[in-house]
C-alpha cells in the first residue's frame, strides 16, 4: 500500500511537472465524443496533421509546420487522450478517432482538406479516407500502420477495452512511473536509428506521453488497432482519393515492405516513396516530411 501511495503521489507530481514544461498552445474544439486541443496556423489550402502513439502535436511544429504555414492552413492537433485533448466518453479507438477528426474538419468548415497521419495516426487518416469519405481529399502519410498488426491476442485486446475502472488505475498508479523510467529506452528504440532531439520531450512534446491520460489511451488505441484496421483494409480498394505514403529506410517500428506495400497494392492509384531515416520523420526529418507534405498538397 506505501509503494502504490508512492506511485500516486510521484504520477501526481510528475504530471504537473511536466504540464508545467510543455504548456497548452493552442485553442480547444468540442466535438462529438472529445474537447480537441489544436493549433491553426497560416491560410490557404487546409491541411490537418495528426501524430502517432503517446506523442503529441509538437510533433508537427517541432519543423513541419513552419515549413508549412507560409503556403497552406495548417492545422495540427492533438488526438482525444494525447497532448491535451480528451475524450468525453470512452476512450475511442482506431475508428472512433476517425469519426472526431471527421467532425472537427465538418465544424472547423475545413471544406475536404488534405490530411496527414503519422505513425499510428495513419491508421486513423485512412479510417477517415474509407469510412468518411467525403470528409478529405487526399491523405499523405508517413510511416503509416497500414495493416492489421496482429501483435496482441484479441481477449487481451478485449479485456483491456473492456476495463476501463483497471486501464485507469493502472495508468495513474504505474503508467506513468514505468513510462518516465523507459522514456530514453523507448524513445531511442522509435527513432532509430536517428537520434533523440535532446529538446523533444519539450519543444517536441515528448514529455506529454508520459502522463496518465496518455499512456491510458495509447492501451486502447494498440487493442482496437487489430480489430479497427480489419475492417479499414477491407474498403482499401473502395478508395477514390490521392493517397501517398512515405517511410524512411531504416524504419525499425513499421516495416515498409509489408504496410508500405501492401496498402499500395490494394489502394488505386496509392504510390509510395522512401527517403534517408528511421521511424520519426516528422521530427528527424521535418524537411523531407514537409517536401512530401507540399508536394501531395499541389498535387491534390
Amino acid at each position: 500500500m506505501a509503494a502504490l501511495g508512492g506511485a500516486a503521489l510521484y504520477t501526481r507530481i510528475a504530471t504537473k511537472r511536466i504540464e508545467r514544461e510543455v504548456p497548452v498552445d493552442g485553442a480547444f474544439l468540442d466535438v462529438a465524443g472529445a474537447r480537441l486541443h489544436y493549433v491553426d496556423r497560416g491560410t490557404g489550402t487546409p491541411i490537418v496533421l495528426l501524430h502517432g502513439l503517446g506523442a503529441q502535436l509538437r510533433n508537427f511544429s517541432y519543423g513541419v509546420a513552419d515549413a508549412l504555414a507560409s503556403d497552406f492552413r495548417v492545422i495540427l492537433v492533438d488526438r482525444p487522450g494525447s497532448g491535451y485533448s480528451v475524450s468525453t466518453g470512452s476512450q475511442p479507438g482506431i475508428l472512433g478517432q476517425a469519426a472526431i477528426v471527421a467532425a472537427l474538419i465538418e465544424q472547423l468548415e475545413l471544406q475536404r482538406p488534405l490530411l496527414v497521419g503519422h505513425s499510428l495516426a495513419g491508421a486513423i487518416a485512412l479510417g477517415v479516407a474509407t469510412h468518411h469519405p467525403d470528409s478529405i481529399s487526399g491523405l499523405a502519410l508517413l510511416a503509416p500502420v497500414t495493416q492489421p498488426p496482429q501483435s496482441m491476442p484479441a481477449p487481451l485486446a478485449s479485456a483491456i477495452k473492456a476495463a476501463r475502472i483497471g486501464r485507469t488505475l493502472f495508468a495513474n498508479l504505474l503508467g506513468t512511473p514505468l513510462s518516465r523510467a523507459t522514456y530514453g529506452l523507448r524513445w531511442g528504440k522509435i527513432f532509430a536509428p536517428d537520434p533523440v532531439p535532446a529538446d523533444f520531450a519539450t519543444r517536441g512534446g515528448g514529455a506529454l506521453g508520459d502522463r496518465p491520460v496518455s499512456v491510458n489511451a495509447a492501451l486502447v488505441e494498440l487493442a482496437s488497432a487489430n480489430e479497427d484496421l480489419i475492417a479499414i483494409v477491407r474498403l482499401y480498394g473502395s478508395l477514390k482519393l490521392s493517397v501517398a505514403l512515405l517511410y524512411g529506410r531504416e524504419d525499425q517500428v513499421v516495416d515498409p515492405a509489408i504496410d508500405g506495400e501492401r496498402a499500395v497494392a490494394a489502394i488505386p492509384g496509392a504510390t509510395l516513396e522512401m527517403t534517408d531515416g528511421g521511424h520519426m520523420l516528422p521530427v528527424a526529418h521535418p524537411q523531407a516530411s514537409a517536401r512530401f507534405i507540399r508536394e501531395c498538397a499541389e498535387r491534390m
